[in-house]
């Protein structure tokens, strides 16, 4: 990489710069409340002696102890989404000890602060515990400003990897924004069963051509180990995130677990948040370091990467907690100058594994920095600008060291560069219409499908899906609209189920297409899918309006989503409000009945936050405005 940095693309700096005038006042507001945060003291010096000593009793070394009394030495906060079920929080158990033995080496110590709960949406797809999922994000950020409330830390590591749990990590931290932060994955695990395999046994065991034991041995193959899922779906999307905005070291995004270079990489992470504790007097917190020009970097690495769609809410709400306004017409915006560069499945056959093995994160953020599409000079974890990101992590005689990665990809079906890409744009479409504002994840779409108009069949279920495919109801064109899926109607479930039978119409060359305001997994697939429609149709959306036979209208390559019914015989419609009880109780959903109640709207990023933020904000810029007069 050349010492000076390439200059800006032009729509990257306009967008940028759209997003910091549009933040301006939230922003102001939350670096001032952050700066307080600051001064009122992040030491345990501001403990007192009783709050001090509740605070260490627990420790079962006496050297941490001794420097806990003492406000010189840096302790850093632990929040862990460990448990050992799941495949992906399962490598940190270890974390921990290691942690603490690397603090102990500077000097310094660290105390696991609290955990964060960690579901699975492939436990949970097509389950009633899914309607949980979009808002255990919430859960996990309230979780993270509990564990990190003692005031006891002088800096924070985030153990997280998967759905939700890294975006509610991520909102606790910018919270507690006057803290140093680093982020530090667990990694994927090695890879599996091919994807188009799985895939394939999956659409047949869908047709009845193969039998639950033939799926469930497949799944297993392809699950089958300690690490995160190798497809590219919200979790490695999230991995993508970080290291887009400096918040990993350099090259951890990908390395697998239970490996010497995986520890290592842990041991740094947690020197190099010492080193960024105002004790070490190169002071780094969270907030300083986030701004708008990172966030860009994450749009810009999902959309490069065919990331997730769920990053359109998760990365809203993400960006709205460190006081940045973002929304879908940004991404529309960066996606039409940033190309497609990676082919993961579902985009392609390949997994994380083999992105990691052509050139992986140091090759796209080289390729990317090159071209002027993303911001190289924000301030990152590792004590540099982006530039150091194009370094790959060694171990060298057992010592940690970075080396400038690839300059060119190893495998041009799995990572291209700029110049040569898949496509000339993002893998993310914004689409507007009658219907409302959604989604799509064009990547893994085929050319020939991007567009499709036919009839509507409608269901206010999922499950209602399965029994009109296996009766015959849908041997035909069809866009299948599933509503109230939506965050105030039932949490915003994956509906990741329905692939293999929309997939399998696909393939019996019927033109097919879903719309629906709930959510599809973010490793959406093959069949184009408008997703996250908003107003969701609980609000009286569109969506509600529709009627079994309506045609319509989905153009994925023009951003349109419309049914084709006269605008006044449509808006004249009568609203169907059906019974959603059945959503509301058991496996702990009536606890989740206040989330519904406040979620927001997908594209502010379907939280529980913002009204409450909102109405903070109004009460600060009107006391701004009195002070003024």
């Amino acid at each position: 990489m050349a010492s000076t940095i390439p200059d800006l693309n032009d729509t990257v700096r306009d967008v940028t710069e759209r997003i910091r005038q549009r933040s301006a006042q939230r922003r102001d507001l939350y670096e001032a409340h952050m700066a307080a945060q600051h001064r009122q003291g992040v030491h345990r010096g501001e403990l007192s002696c009783g709050n001090l000593a509740h605070g260490f009793a627990g420790c079962d070394v006496a050297p941490d102890k001794d420097r806990l009394k003492l406000t010189n030495s840096a302790n850093v906060g632990i929040v862990s989404s460990y448990n050992d079920m799941l495949s992906a929080h399962r490598p940190f158990e270890d974390y921990p000890a290691v942690i603490k033995e690397a603090a102990r080496g500077m000097g310094s110590t660290a105390q696991f602060a609290g955990g964060v709960p960690a579901m699975c949406d492939g436990v949970t797809q097509g389950q009633p515990g899914m309607e949980l999922s979009l808002f255990s994000r919430d859960v996990i950020a309230m979780a993270t400003a509990v564990a990190l409330s003692h005031n006891m830390f002088d800096a924070a590591l985030y153990l997280g990897i998967c759905d939700k749990i890294v975006p509610g990590l991520f909102i606790g931290a910018a919270r507690f924004g006057h803290l140093p932060a680093v982020f530090v994955p667990g990694g994927p695990m090695t890879s599996g069963l091919p994807n188009n395999e799985k895939a394939r046994i999956r659409q047949l065991y869908a047709e009845g051509k193969a039998s639950r034991d033939d799926l469930l041995e497949a799944e297993s193959q392809s699950y089958h180990s300690p690490g995160t899922c190798t497809f590219y779906g919200t979790a490695n999307s999230n991995q993508l995130m970080m290291e887009m905005m400096g918040l990993h070291l350099p090259g951890a995004s990908f390395v697998n677990p239970g490996t010497p270079l995986r520890e290592a990489l842990t041991r740094y992470a947690t020197e190099q948040a010492i080193r960024n504790t105002e004790q070490s007097g190169d002071y780094r917190p969270f907030y300083r370091q986030i701004d708008e020009r990172a966030i860009v970097n994450a749009m810009v690495g999902l959309l490069a990467s065919g990331g997730s769609t769920n990053h359109t809410m998760h990365l809203v709400a993400m960006a709205a907690a460190a006081g940045i306004t973002i929304n879908w017409d940004d991404f529309t915006a960066l996606s039409a100058v940033v190309p497609s560069m990676t082919r993961i499945y579902p985009n392609g056959s390949a997994d994380v594994n083999h992105f990691q093995a052509a050139g992986g994160m140091s090759l796209l953020i080289r390729e990317l920095i090159g071209a002027g599409l993303m911001h190289a000079d924000i301030a990152t974890v590792f004590g540099t600008d982006m530039t150091a990101y194009t370094q790959e992590p060694f171990l060298e005689d057992g010592k940690l060291v970075w080396r400038e990665g690839p300059e060119t990809s190893m495998d041009e079906d799995v990572l291209r560069p700029v110049a040569n890409p898949f496509s000339p744009t993002g893998g993310l479409v914004v689409l507007d219409g009658n219907l409302g504002r959604g989604v799509i994840k064009i990547s893994a779409v085929k050319q020939a499908h991007r567009v499709v108009e036919a009839p509507v069949k409608i269901f206010n279920d999922q499950n209602q899906v399965k029994a009109a495919f296996e009766s015959g109801e849908l041997d035909r064109d069809v866009i299948v609209v599933v509503r109230f899926q939506g965050p105030k109607a039932n949490g915003m479930p994956e509906l990741h189920k329905l692939t293999p039978f929309l997939g399998v119409l696909q393939d019996r060359g019927y033109r097919v297409a879903l719309v629906t305001d709930g959510r599809m997994s973010g490793a959406s697939g093959k069949v184009p899918a408008a997703i996250h429609v908003t107003p969701e149709a609980v609000d009286r959306g569109p969506l509600a309006r529709l009627r079994d036979g309506d045609v319509v209208h989905l153009d994925a390559e023009r951003g349109e989503l419309n049914v084709r019914v006269d605008a006044a015989e449509f808006a004249g419609r009568s609203v169907i409000e059906p019974n959603l009880e059945h959503y509301h109780f058991g496996l702990g959903r009536e606890l989740f009945g206040g989330f519904r109640h406040l979620a927001m709207r997908a594209e502010e990023g379907a939280g529980v936050f913002g009204s409450f933020e909102n109405e903070v904000l109004s009460r600060e810029l009107e006391k701004i405005e009195q002070e003024d007069q």
